[in-house]
């Protein structure tokens, strides 16, 4: 299970602090699941995990055997939550050189959509040639830029490579149940498609079919991932006291911090797998509490890359950060420090142990270093990078920043700010309506 240890936070979040916040955490739990917050028709995440039934769960599976079949390549089609979630999930439990493996058991699975670099669609072309291509193209209105300009590319590619007939199945839409430009198109394309449910906003989607096709489609179990996020919403529930309730607690002492001047949360993991999930964490934070003038800044490091770069900054820099640390309790491979003879890299001391031992040495050291230099530092820790697990993570963190958002007094399920690029450039493009 995961575990939550804040006792470095201590210095400038007390006990008491922590615990005077209990009320008001414990009620903003409980605005969740009655309902009566702010943005309360995007409150379909809240029990997601435990409504999905194993019907659904069958039917994306066979979607994916299908969409699969005899298929090299899969490119995924989205922005923010509609690709985040996915790739987060598909990092932190494929092997770190995914690419280079044969023979492969699944098909590689690439991203568009979430940019509109004309050399990255270009580049992805050119690879595609001579593959064979399956799309998933997740979008609720269908009109997006980004995402609609990336498939209208590689819809013209799979209908001229493959032909027209070929592409209807090639070609899998994750949209809205009944309107919009993409559902319209898959209607009259005869596509499979997956709803995206009214009641669930982008950033938490990942446990709908929009993160759970294309990670089924990555060969793993989403089966397992969903019961992991079945037992944190068990376990995160209301009804469980806050000494025990994680999401709580962590949604308590963020908000202590944040009133003392901390303005800046930096999430550190010490494995390069869960670089993504960072990338995940950042928007569903970001996107959900940076809003009327609040809200705590989230960042992202990789360690110990990131100590002989972003290092010196934490540990020297302003003193308006705190840290949340992810670890690993155990690899999945054990590795061991050869000897050499001529030890002329002076390693010969670390000689016998494993990698994994010097890895969480290090992160120790940094806590130590970091807490020393005047950062905060949260420490959450989950047994293994397992499916079940990282769905206990991924729920953990979408309770505890629904709770911090009604701590903080913002509606944590809009995003007015969003729009504002978008009529800007729309008036640059000369779009028809936008002066």
């Amino acid at each position: 299970m995961i575990t939550l240890n804040y006792e470095q936070t201590a210095r400038w979040a007390a006990t008491n602090e922590v615990n005077a916040l209990q009320s008001k955490a414990m009620q903003s739990a409980e605005l969740l699941h009655n309902g009566k917050g702010e943005g309360s028709d995007f409150l379909g995440w809240v029990h997601l995990p435990s409504s999905l039934t194993p019907a659904q769960i069958a039917d994306i599976k066979a979607t994916a055997q299908a969409l699969c079949s005899g298929v090299d390549v899969v490119v995924v089609i989205g922005i923010g939550g509609s690709y985040l979630g996915a790739k987060a999930v598909i990092d932190a439990l494929s092997h770190s050189f995914d690419l280079l493996q044969k023979p492969r058991q699944h098909p590689q699975i690439l991203f568009a959509g979430q940019n509109i670099s004309e050399d990255y669609l270009y580049e992805l072309k050119e690879v595609l040639k001579g593959k064979s291509v399956s799309c998933i193209v997740i979008s609720k209105s269908g009109t997006t830029t980004e995402p609609a300009l990336a498939f209208r590319v590689l819809k013209n590619f799979i209908e001229k490579t493959f032909g027209k007939k070929e592409a209807q199945r090639r070609i899998v839409a994750i949209t809205d149940q009944s309107r919009g430009a993409l559902r319209t198109m898959a209607t009259q394309e005869g596509y499979k498609t997956f709803v995206i449910p009214d009641d669930v906003g982008g950033r938490f989607s990942v446990l709908t079919p929009v993160g759970l096709l294309p990670i089924a489609c990555a060969g793993i179990d989403i089966a397992d991932l969903v019961s992991g996020a079945v037992d944190s919403e068990t376990n995160t529930a209301p009804n469980v006291d806050f000494e025990k309730n994680i999401a709580a607690q962590y949604a308590a002492v963020r908000n202590v911090l944040y009133s003392k001047g901390k303005k800046v949360e930096v999430l550190a993991n010490f494995n390069p797998k869960l670089h993504y999930f960072a990338e995940w964490w950042k928007q569903l934070y970001g996107e959900s509490e940076g809003k009327n003038g609040k809200g705590i800044f989230p960042a992202s490091v990789d360690f110990t890359t990131d100590l002989h770069s972003m290092g010196q900054y934490i540990q020297d820099g302003e003193r308006s950060l705190f840290e949340t640390v992810i670890s690993v309790a155990s690899p999945q491979h054990t590795l061991e420090v050869p000897s050499e003879e001529a030890d002329l890299d002076g390693l010969n001391y670390l000689a016998g142990k494993r990698v994994d031992e010097v890895n969480k040495m290090a992160a120790l050291g940094t806590q130590m270093a970091h807490v020393d230099g005047g950062v905060p530092n949260i420490s959450i820790q989950i047994p293994a990078l397992t499916a079940y697990h990282i769905g206990q993570l991924i729920y953990f963190f979408e309770k505890a920043c629904g709770i911090s958002g009604y701590m903080l007094g913002v509606n944590p399920f809009d995003q007015p700010g969003v729009e504002a690029y978008k009529k800007n450039m729309f008036t640059l493009l000369q779009k028809p309506g936008y002066v």
